[in-house]
């Protein structure tokens, strides 16, 4: 079990972009009883925590963490996350250069500090 000391400022951040997709604390919007929306929301959000799951990311193997946070880290730099889809209707999970570069420093230190 392998956990991360995760700083306010990041929590915050992994928070508004990224846990209503990729937690079990999904804050579900207004929208997500209304078909075909909850469809595709319920799909997209199943796919995201299969993906990646940060409630369950202690668990993961490091190997499995190691890989993630690269992905992670990679998916934000090319600016693939948070979904530009996500974003349109919650544009407060855009992620600003500042928090961009935040998150990625922050991932990258935790990446790095996981043995094999």
């Amino acid at each position: 079990n392998n956990t991360f000391e995760v700083p306010y400022n990041i929590q915050n951040i992994l928070k508004k972009s990224c846990y209503d997709c990729h937690s079990n604390n999904t804050n579900y919007p207004w929208y997500h009883k209304i078909q075909p929306a909850s469809w595709l929301l319920e799909n997209h959000i199943k796919e995201g925590k299969k993906g990646l799951n940060f409630s369950e990311f202690g668990a993961y193997s490091k190997r499995r963490q190691k890989s993630k946070l690269k992905s992670i880290i990679n998916q934000i730099k090319d600016d693939e996350m948070p979904l530009y889809s996500y974003t349109l209707i919650h544009s407060d999970a855009k992620l600003s250069e500042g928090n961009k570069k935040d998150l990625i420093d922050w991932l990258s230190k935790q990446k790095d500090s996981i043995q094999k």
